[in-house]
Order: structure tokens, then C-alpha cells, then sequence
């Protein structure tokens, strides 16, 4: 069966101008490529409403998101820039998230929204990063008041996902593990960092071998669930530390992230894992990534 991935038209419009490294070349080249693939199963999904974000952002935060875009975009927040089509992207990519949860829960496979604009990087009341709403956290809400208490969330994105931790980091419902550059954007997610010992952060420097940073990714996976089981697992699937990405420094291939999810498969078979797209700069090394980390979803 061929794994499937939602998405939404309006993602492709969202587009921050001109040199801006979250352009949408990187959905219309992934999306291009999983068509293609046997092992892929593209499909569109419903806009969500302004009311599937309230679980995770105040209303002001997304009015103002919504006036910006509409008044014909603008910057949000220094290098998170929004034009008129921004705001509809937000909610197609919503949409898309939650389409992907319940696929998944529903027992009718693992799935992958692939979407944008990322989420990671997202605060309660702050776009940053390129990142409008923490799309990651509003899956695993979803997937809360579907009945799937402990969620897991596992982000290899090479940057560290602080809005993700600050929104999860004193829920014991949530363990969240991250994998990322340091010393590097934004400047958290040093190993200290536990919440209420819910957060495993791998903190580590460019440039080292590709398998050490699997390895060290897994060691913390595997604390964070001893002993833990997760009813879902949620992957900030970041493509940005492959080798060559212009925004980081690590050196992982597309059959890394094969490994890991694979790993992910076995240790935790009773868990449904739901991937969501977040960074990833190179377009057909994006592709690339994704389409290793679908097929071992398959």
C-alpha cells in the first residue's frame, strides 16, 4: 500500500519574495517528485478554520496573522514574511496536518503532510523562523482529543524546534526529542534544557559523521521511551541537515533518515507516526529526503 501523503494548493502560494530560502519550489519539486512514486499517494485535503489552531494560539496572535496577510503580507517577524496567499496556506497546511493525524489513526497506515509554511519554530503569540503556527503541536492536540493521550515528537530538523518545546515542555502527556546544530539558529535547545523531564535534546556541532548523529539521535529516542510508550509518533521531518544544505552544517543522506524511521517502526509497532514537513532548503535534496523518509514509512 502506498503511504499517504496530504496536502494543500494554497501551501504552493505562500511565498515570502524573491531569495527568500522558504520559497515554494520546495513543495512544487517534492510534490512533483511523490507523484511519481509508486510508493506515494498524494491527496488534497480540506482548508481547516480559524478554530483548529485555538488549541495551541491565542485568537489575537491569528487575527493579526490574517490582517497582515490580507492588507497584502508583509514581515511578521524579521525573516517570517507573508504575502496575501499566506494566511490561506496557513489553513490548507492545517488541514492537511490533521487529515494526515486522523489517516493515521484511523489504523489505515502511517502518513506525511507535506506542507508549508513549517512550524517548528513557532511560539504561542510568535511567527519566527519562516514559521506561522507550531503545525507539529496542533497535530498532536489533534491527536489528543482523539483520544491518543501520550504523543511523541521526534524532530531531526537541523534546527533546534523552540517553539515546540516551549509549548510541549511542562505537558507530561508530551516527550519531545530533538536532534540539532549547536551552537547555531535560534539558540536553545542545550542539553539542560529537560521541561519536567520530558525534553531529550541531542545538541551537536556540524560536520561530523553521518551515522554518529543517527546514533546519538536514537540513544535519546530511546530514553525518551523507556519504560514510555506513545500512543503517536509526530516526526519534524526537517531535511535541512543533509549534507550541502545552505542552513546548516550536518551531513546526513536521504538513506539516514530510511534508517530512522524504520528504527522508529520497530522499537514502537503498536504507534501510528504521522511525518510533517519543516525545513529543507536544496529542493531536490528535500525531495530526495522525503520520499526516503515515505518509502520507509511504507
Amino acid at each position: 500500500m502506498p503511504v499517504a501523503v496530504f496536502t494543500h494548493p494554497d501551501c504552493v502560494r505562500h511565498d515570502p519574495g524573491p531569495g527568500h530560502p522558504e520559497a515554494p519550489a520546495r513543495l512544487t519539486v517534492l510534490l512533483d517528485r511523490l507523484r511519481r512514486d509508486p510508493g506515494a499517494e498524494v491527496r488534497e485535503a480540506e482548508a481547516a478554520g480559524r478554530e483548529a489552531l485555538l488549541r495551541v494560539h491565542p485568537a489575537g496572535y491569528l487575527e493579526r496573522v490574517e490582517r497582515l496577510s490580507e492588507s497584502g503580507g508583509g514581515a511578521l517577524f524579521l525573516d517570517t514574511v507573508l504575502n496575501d496567499a499566506s494566511w490561506a496556506a496557513l489553513l490548507g497546511a492545517t488541514g492537511a496536518v490533521r487529515a494526515a493525524v486522523d489517516h493515521a489513526l484511523a489504523a489505515r497506515g502511517h502518513a506525511f503532510a507535506a506542507v508549508r509554511p513549517p512550524g517548528h519554530h513557532a511560539l504561542a503569540s510568535v511567527g519566527m523562523g519562516f514559521c506561522l503556527a507550531n503545525n507539529i503541536v496542533v497535530a498532536a492536540r489533534h491527536a489528543q482529543d482523539a483520544g491518543r493521550e501520550r504523543v511523541l515528537i521526534v524532530d531531526w530538523d537541523v534546527h533546534h524546534g523552540n517553539g515546540t518545546q516551549a509549548l510541549v515542555e511542562r505537558d507530561e502527556t508530551v516527550r519531545f526529542v530533538s536532534l540539532h546544530q549547536w551552537p547555531w539558529y535560534p539558540g536553545t535547545g542545550a542539553a539542560e534544557e529537560r521541561g519536567v523531564g520530558n525534553v531529550f535534546n541531542v545538541p551537536r556541532g556540524p560536520g561530523r559523521p553521518a551515522m554518529q548523529y543517527v546514533e546519538d539521535l536514537w540513544a535519546a529516542i530511546a530514553a525518551a521511551t523507556g519504560g514510555w510508550t506513545p500512543d503517536v509518533i509526530l516526526v519534524s521531518a526537517g531535511f535541512d541537515a543533509m549534507g550541502g544544505d545552505p542552513l546548516g552544517g550536518f551531513t546526513l543522506e536521504p538513506e539516514h533518515y530510511a534508517e530512522l524511521t524504520t528504527r522508529l517502526r520497530e522499537r514502537l509497532p503498536s504507534a501510528p507516526i504521522v511525518g510533517l514537513l519543516e525545513g529543507g532548503y536544496t529542493p531536490s535534496r528535500l525531495a530526495d529526503g522525503v520520499a526516503a523518509h515515505v518509502t520507509a514509512l511504507g
